[in-house]
């Protein structure tokens, strides 16, 4: 195929993105017949009932119109009285709220909003790489804070402080943790806090898998420590918890007089975040956590069966206490990442992704729970042959 006038005149920040790990996994999966996919992001559930029933509903009388670039004022009063109950945070929804076409947008906006060309955003690594993106995109630089298996991928403050520089200008949390399944400790948020302030710097408190978490682990935002408001834009969303990946809406959190200057580009991008997904993230919040119980009681059986195989295999991982992954050690293996789930996928029929995807996660791959159990188990069971071939052909 020759090369068109349109490739050669390319934007340099778009022509420098290479073809990643993963398109090449993806790539090879096409190939392969019968493949059980633990890579996805997507759940596989389905969009609880009440929910979709309230978008047949909308479609039905007409919901299908723009609305204020900020969202329905009735999605807008039910947001701000779920981060009221259960993150005790007070946002005002005439002008303190914004919903998004997925977090990602809220992503987009935000970094564009606050970015000079040269500003350095500290993230934990491994970390959700559209971040990466998002921040180049606006002419900032991403700076990695290590995290280790050891601590379970929490973002430890005394290693976050050290990559501080006169340059840095936001700090990204993200808990629970993709793909890590990390869960920041209160104690630790409140240090990560402390730290804001007395660096002044801007925080995002991305909280998408809030819902998502397991055992007797707390999830705790950012912008709740005393003189945090001010400086946190809360991120959150029903991608992952209602199972609605493809409804496409997300929601950000912050001060009027910050919401006030992002207008005009959230309105070029999207306009509104389309009127039906907004009705049925209404129905989400006010059906309560009782529409997600069995969905996290799902996650939570995979979860344990996965861990318990991978015991079984001899392979270590950081605690997964939230969200829908478990990034596992494969250096005994004696594989790297991407050889790993090259050849998992080719030898086993096993779709799984590197950590290497997730930033500097050499050694480590990325399982998630996203496939109906009998699959997940099927998985488990072909990866645990697989295992102990690499090993003992070391």
């Amino acid at each position: 195929m020759n090369n068109s006038l349109l490739k050669e005149r390319i934007s340099n920040k778009i022509s420098s993105v290479d073809k990643t790990e993963r398109q090449e996994l993806l790539a090879l999966a096409e190939e392969k017949t019968n493949l059980i996919k633990l890579g996805r992001g997507d759940p596989d559930l389905d969009t609880p009932e009440p929910i979709r029933d309230a978008a047949k509903k909308a479609l039905d009388e007409g919901y299908t119109h723009y609305t204020h670039w900020r969202g329905m004022k009735e999605l807008r009063e039910e947001i701000s009285n779920k981060l009221k109950e259960d993150n005790g945070l007070d946002y005002d929804p005439e002008d303190e709220i914004v919903v998004s076409t997925g977090v990602q947008e809220s992503m987009y906006v935000v970094f564009q909003s606050l970015l000079e060309p040269g500003d350095e955003v500290l993230i934990a690594d491994p970390h959700y790489t559209s971040y990466d993106a998002v921040v180049e995109f606006a002419g900032g630089k991403i700076k990695l804070v290590p995290t280790t298996e050891e601590n379970d991928f929490a973002l430890q403050p005394d290693v976050l402080r050290e990559h501080i520089s006169e340059k840095t200008k936001v700090m990204v949390v993200v808990t629970p943790n993709n793909p890590t399944g990390a869960v920041i400790p209160p104690s630790t948020l409140e240090e990560l806090a402390n730290i804001a302030k007395e660096e002044d710097l801007l925080v995002i408190s991305d909280e998408i898998y809030e819902k998502v978490i397991y055992d007797d682990y707390e999830h705790v935002s950012m912008a709740s420590f005393p003189g945090m408001y001010e400086r946190t834009i809360v991120f959150n969303g029903f991608s992952k918890a209602y199972c609605m990946t493809g409804w496409r809406i997300g929601y950000m959190a912050a001060p009027s007089d910050f919401i006030d200057k992002i207008e005009r580009l959230k309105h070029t991008l999207t306009i509104s975040t389309n009127q039906v997904s907004q009705k049925a993230a209404i129905a989400a919040l006010k059906g309560g956590d009782e529409l997600i119980d069995k969905t996290v009681e799902t996650y939570k059986e995979r979860r344990d069966y996965l861990m318990n195989a991978l015991d079984e295999m001899g392979l270590t991982y950081g605690y997964p206490a939230g969200a829908m992954y478990i990034f596992a050690n494969i250096r005994p293996t004696g594989k790297s990442a991407f050889e790993f789930c090259k050849d998992l996928l080719l030898d086993a029929g096993v779709q799984i992704f590197p950590g290497t995807t997730y930033g500097e996660g050499e050694g480590y791959v990325r399982i998630s729970l996203l496939a109906p159990t009998d699959q997940l188990k099927k998985a488990a069971d072909k990866m645990t042959e697989a295992v102990k071939g690499y090993i003992d052909g070391k």
